[in-house]
């Protein structure tokens, strides 16, 4: 008789035992021994508890290369879900088996669990069973998951009609869902009993807007209100505001847009000229292009406009990051004049908050909706759909893709589904989300999720007071790092990751369902080197954290203060100059309850919802080695490292630049 030591951890949260009994099935390389019950005195499997138990089998299986965890009914109780966090068991000869679970067991089934050490399939290329077990787990999930469509241009999502219909596995916990859903009701309630929700009048000044959710200001909040209007502060939200991504280095004015020399000398320096700024990489442009022919909403009855505008800006002496010209749309003509610093102060006002408006659209539906939840939940589906549990690159990757499809499916039933916020309260509305996206996705490149690459290729590498790009720079290569030690460490040959299936059909499949297969994105459909694998790891790691943490976490900082970015406006966009007054301002932005709408969105949107688990913050071990454990201390000590210079660096700034404070950055797309 063989004697094994069994230990068996269940979840430490509500509701995370069971009642059932529970019976194990060892799985040795020497043969499968029968099915043992693990039973104590007393409760099993109560929140928190590591049970240990003794079982023997009648002959020695060998190493151990899997268990099956047996859940069946006991007694009178009622099926339950179990949340097993892991097995571990010590074997005759005193050796140590981990057996990582970390997931739901729901009503009355059986779990297979592989030994934990991460494998790829050419290292159980001897053993048929483990192969077998493999393809047949792929095929579970594949069934399991699979794709649909939400609309024509975008990229593919999970195939659920409902948060009901998803695996528990992939759902929020109870903490997560009660403090989200809770903080949703209470926002509404706050709206009501103001009296705001159902009042659909023009505010009647903007210091009113201040009464909506006062008791939720934030330091950033409070100092967007008193500076929204400041060119500096206009400029420097194109670096370190919640859209971060879409300036570039302008060296040559456009043809559409005829900015002369006469009309910004007074923006410039002394003694130079818009061509010498030009030459000196000085001069910076934005182009919402994009947005050309995108179909308005109509709300309430009302119709809602938006401008396609180009917006200049000059890099002062000193560092400032001023606009300078602004055109409303993409033909230059008389009804399209070039707006100036040296307009009358309402005029220059409403243009830079027409372009805002349009900065909200395409951050809302490219930066932040595709660049960053839709192609992480592409990654999540294909790795789900492609690899298996014990394979070292899904233990990699499972923590930074945690709730992204919970979050995704509730965003497509709440924010940007027909009737949802975006259709309530945004000038483009649901009939223009799709068109917005779709173009997105046509023109998002490889090359644009790469942060290294992106920043050389819109040449913004010496912008001064670049904070994005600098802590952004900084988690990129500790990512890099990470990743590249991991690699190492299971590919022990280079001819294993274009020889690894697995890794090329979780490539392949992000190709065709994010990129569309797209030759132009620039995205690998297949890898051949560490180096190639290495990079694409990075850029799926940082997308899914620092990069949603980017253009998520000041959402509400930038935006409860709607002058700012007013998400929809009601009067088309001035023709002339000369004409704009508080009045027509106040009726160009969102009536009360619209902002209202807007308002309980940005806050719930950019608000942790608890259960959070920061960058490098890995509870679950999915990773059973001792070197993988290193590399995780190496990767955490440096992020440490990062927060401390960039809290340094905070302590002189007048607004602190905190939202890739590594922290603050989530661990994956779950809000």
């Amino acid at each position: 008789m063989a004697s094994y030591k069994v230990q068996v951890a269940t979840g430490d949260f509500l509701g995370s035992g069971t009642f059932s009994s529970v019976s194990i099935t060892l799985v040795g390389s020497k043969g499968e021994g029968q099915k043992l019950p693990l039973n104590n005195l007393g409760k099993d499997f109560i929140p928190g508890a590591v049970d240990e138990y003794e079982v023997s089998s009648d002959q020695d299986l060998g190493p151990l290369l899997l268990i099956r965890l047996h859940k069946e009914p006991s007694m009178f109780f009622a099926k339950d879900s179990w949340y097993c966090s892991f097995v571990k068991l010590i074997n005759p000869q005193g050796e140590t088996y981990h057996f990582p679970c970390y997931q739901w067991i729901e009503g009355h089934r059986t779990l297979e669990l592989r030994e934990g050490t991460g494998k790829l399939a050419c290292d159980d290329a001897g053993n048929p069973l483990l192969l077998r077990r493999r393809a047949e787990g792929l095929q579970v999930r594949q069934d399991c998951y699979s794709w649909a469509e939400f609309a024509p241009g975008m990229p593919q999502c999970l195939a659920v009609e409902s948060i009901e219909e998803m695996d528990t596995n992939m759902k929020f916990s109870f903490t997560k869902l009660s403090t989200f859903l809770l903080r949703s009701k209470l926002t509404k309630v706050e709206m009501k009993l103001k009296g705001l929700l159902g009042c659909q009048e023009s505010w009647q000044k903007l210091e009113d807007i201040r009464r909506v959710f006062w008791f939720n200001k934030t330091p950033v909040s409070e100092y967007v209100a008193d500076h929204w209007m400041d060119d500096a502060f206009f400029g420097y939200q194109y670096l370190n505001g919640v859209n971060p991504v879409v300036i570039r280095k302008c060296t040559e004015i456009p043809a559409n847009f005829p900015v002369t020399q006469e009309m910004v000398a007074r923006s410039l320096a002394a003694g130079t000229s818009l061509q010498q700024e030009a030459q000196k990489g000085n001069l910076f442009l934005v182009d919402y292009k994009i947005l050309r022919g995108i179909p308005t909403n109509t709300i309430q009855g009302q119709p809602q406009y938006m401008a396609v505008p180009l917006c200049l800006l000059y890099q002062t002496p000193s560092g400032d990051l001023m606009p300078v010209a602004i055109q409303l749309s993409q033909t230059p003509g008389p009804n399209s004049p070039i707006f100036l610093p040296s307009d009358p102060d309402l005029d220059w006002t409403l243009a830079k908050m027409w372009v805002r408006n349009a900065d909200f659209h395409v951050h809302q539906n490219i930066s932040h909706l595709l660049r960053t939840h839709l192609i992480a939940e592409v990654f999540a589906l294909s790795m789900l759909r492609q690899l298996p549990m014990c394979h070292p690159l899904f233990k990699l990757l499972l923590p930074h893709l945690r709730y992204t499809l919970q979050i995704n499916a509730f965003a497509r039933v709440r924010l940007i589904a027909k009737g949802g916020m975006m259709d309530q309260a945004t000038s483009a509305g649901y009939k223009g989300i799709v068109p917005i996206v779709g173009k997105g996705t046509q023109e998002m490149t490889y090359a644009s999720l790469c942060l290294p690459d992106d920043i050389e290729a819109r040449g913004v590498t010496s912008v001064s007071n670049y904070y994005y790009r600098d802590d952004g720079l900084k988690i990129w290569a500790a990512i890099e790092s990470f990743v590249s030690k991991v690699v190492q460490f299971y590919y022990k040959h280079g001819d294993h990751v274009q020889s690894d299936l697995e890794l090329q059909a979780w490539v392949q499949e992000i190709y065709k369902e994010g990129f569309k297969s797209r030759k132009s994105s620039g995205a690998p459909s297949s890898l051949k080197t560490p180096e190639e694998l290495v990079k694409f790891l990075t850029m799926v790691i940082f997308t899914c954290s620092a990069q949603h943490a980017a253009v998520n976490s000041g959402q509400y900082d930038f935006g409860a203060w709607i002058p700012n970015i007013p998400p929809s406006m009601r009067r088309p966009p001035p023709t002339v100059k000369g004409t704009v007054t508080w009045e027509h301002i106040l009726e160009t932005i969102p009536p009360i309850d619209v902002t209202c709408i807007a308002l309980s969105s940005l806050w719930l949107l950019s608000t942790e919802a608890g259960d959070r688990r920061p960058l490098g913050y890995y509870p679950d071990q999915h990773f059973c080695e001792e070197e993988p454990k290193w590399f995780i201390k190496e990767f955490q000590d440096r992020l440490a490292e990062i927060s401390e210079e960039i809290n340094e660096r905070n302590k002189s700034l007048p607004l602190p630049y905190n939202y890739l404070n590594p922290p603050e950055v989530e661990n994956s797309i779950s809000i």
